[in-house]
């Protein structure tokens, strides 16, 4: 475990975001990190399918990027359109 220094309006951003959706601060931010890492690491993927990547890695023991990186996510989309 570390520190990461993030900006005041982030962390304001992350107080809010998590008492919306009941989390702490910290896990508000760790679960914008591994979105935003799963998304950059398969951008064919939209919002729905990181979400259901996250909850099948959850049930196999939690993510692990390795895993991430040389497991295929599924099938790709058909197009682009409505990426989160």
């Amino acid at each position: 475990m570390g520190i990461v220094k993030i900006s005041d309006l982030m962390h304001e951003n992350l107080r809010v975001a998590g008492t919306a959706l009941s989390r702490s601060i910290n896990a508000q931010a760790e679960h914008w990190m591994r979105v935003g890492m799963l998304t950059e690491m398969h951008p064919e993927l939209d919002h729905r399918e990181i979400c259901q990547m996250l909850v099948r890695a959850e049930l196999a023991g939690g993510l692990d990027i390795a895993m991430s990186v040389t497991t295929p996510p599924g099938k790709p989309r058909a197009s682009s359109t409505g990426k989160h």
